[in-house]
């Protein structure tokens, strides 16, 4: 793996936690939501990453990168609560809420920013290589 493989690398990683970030502060943004209905409840998402294998023509080298397969709705159970008064109440008096653990997203969201200040490390040591390098050759 070259140095400049690197910066992709750390880019795709950076681009795969942006992602996870942007999902866990839209869980975070619908925690409160409430609906009169299970299908119209918001629930969780989460994205689904995968190391995505390349190989160089020329070089037979596999250079690997992160990549987002998807992203998927969380299968745990709804919240139920019976408020015969609020105005979203169904006809037998409930409400749904958000199957949303904010606790688990605020961890899940420093997780997140800190791999992509990692990678961003990694991406600014790559390239203090490659200028200590560059230094040498004007030697």
């Amino acid at each position: 793996m070259s140095l400049f493989d690197i910066f992709n690398v750390a880019g795709s990683g950076m681009s795969a936690q942006s992602v996870r970030l942007n999902t866990t502060a839209s869980n975070i943004a619908n925690a409160d939501a409430v609906s009169s209905s299970v299908e119209g409840t918001y629930r969780a998402r989460h994205p689904v990453f995968e190391a995505e294998m390349a190989k160089a023509t020329h070089q037979q080298q596999a250079t690997t990168s992160v990549k987002v397969a998807g992203i998927v709705e969380s299968d745990k159970p709804l919240q139920k609560q019976y408020s015969p008064s609020h105005p979203m109440a169904d006809a037998d008096g409930f409400i749904y809420k958000p199957n949303v653990n904010v606790m688990e997203e605020m961890a899940n969201m420093i997780s997140a920013s800190r791999s992509y200040q990692m990678n961003v490390q990694v991406a600014d040591a790559a390239k203090s290589m490659l200028q200590q390098t560059l230094r040498i050759g004007k030697q």
